[in-house]
């Protein structure tokens, strides 16, 4: 097991791979805003409680992806949120990350008490496989622990996912759609077109894109997407606001009803407090192809990636 000097620890004093010898452990890299992550941790806490009398000590190593996960509070929050009641690791200037040679959110490194990394698995799911490689290590045979997800911790609807993750600032982003294109580091006026394909998006209103986001500069503005999948999120922040912005979500053209996310309401209103996922759209029933929008009526919004379950 690599080093795990170099970050700090939330509200604990750190640790080191000697403290742990004779312990069982799962390293778990995470960043707050990762929908795979946020799917994989209803699992991770279950074996955190089920078998901590056991031997096994879970450390979430969270290495963030985006420019604003460094703020420690965010992380803070997120650890309430998701239950995280072991140790978190901050490792904003990705010192862990680099020793475990790690490249992917979520990972799983499993530990044994002679601090040999055993095994590892990235990404969602071979979640039975994973506890019983952990029950092994521990020396227990017993039925596997309920998980109970919630909210944007539910499974996705894999059978009718059509639409991948997507980056809107320029770095990584793609199947953008406006007329016109966009300009890197400028602000612009961008006219969303009359049609959208599926899994393509586009701008209205003056926005900047940038490498790692957009950002809505002044006035009111739209991010539009035509996607099929049940869910609908999309990670955000804001700059210079002060106080929570609102956004109005619309579907077809229409309020969402009931198929509004967590983060608003059946007509579709919301507010951009913290820097995080927020779930938009979860449609209750057929799953079909549709367009959302998502209106800003101030600036200093910034929009990252969406993502689809």
């Amino acid at each position: 097991m690599p080093s795990l000097v170099g970050a700090e620890w939330l509200d604990r004093e750190p640790l080191s791979p000697g403290d742990l010898l004779g312990r069982t452990v799962l390293v778990n890299f995470w960043t707050l805003t990762c929908i795979n992550w946020l799917r994989q941790q209803p699992h991770v806490r279950a074996w955190a409680r089920a078998y901590r009398d056991d031997g096994l000590v879970v450390l979430a190593v969270h290495t963030p992806e985006f420019s604003f996960e460094h703020e420690a509070d965010l992380v803070r929050r997120a650890k309430h949120a998701r239950g995280i009641d072991y140790p978190v690791a901050l490792d904003s200037d990705h010192v862990i990350w680099n020793a475990f040679d790690n490249r992917y959110w979520p990972a799983l490194y499993f530990v044994d008490a002679e601090g040999v990394i055993r095994d590892q698995h990235f990404g969602e799911g071979r979640y039975p496989g994973s506890e019983r490689l952990l029950q092994r290590m521990l020396g227990v045979d017993r039925d596997l622990a309920p998980v109970e997800p919630v909210g944007v911790e539910v499974e996705a609807d894999w059978d009718h996912l059509r639409t991948p993750e997507t980056y809107v600032g320029y770095g990584r982003g793609d199947l953008y759609a406006s007329p016109a294109g966009f300009v890197p580091d400028a602000r612009r006026s961008y006219q969303r077109p009359a049609h959208l394909q599926l899994n393509h998006w586009a701008l209205n209103g003056p926005w900047t894109v940038g490498f790692e986001s957009v950002v809505l500069e002044g006035g009111a503005g739209s991010i539009a997407f035509r996607y099929h999948a049940r869910d609908v999120h999309l990670v955000m922040d804001s700059v210079g606001a002060g106080r929570p912005v609102p956004f109005h979500v619309l579907l077809d053209g229409s309020v969402p009803a009931a198929a509004h996310g967590l983060d608003v309401d059946e007509d579709g209103r919301g507010a951009l407090a913290d820097g995080r996922l927020y779930q938009l759209v979860r449609e209750p029933g057929q799953v079909r192809e549709r367009t959302v929008e998502i209106v800003f009526m101030e600036p200093g919004v910034r929009a990252f990636v969406f993502t689809f379950g």
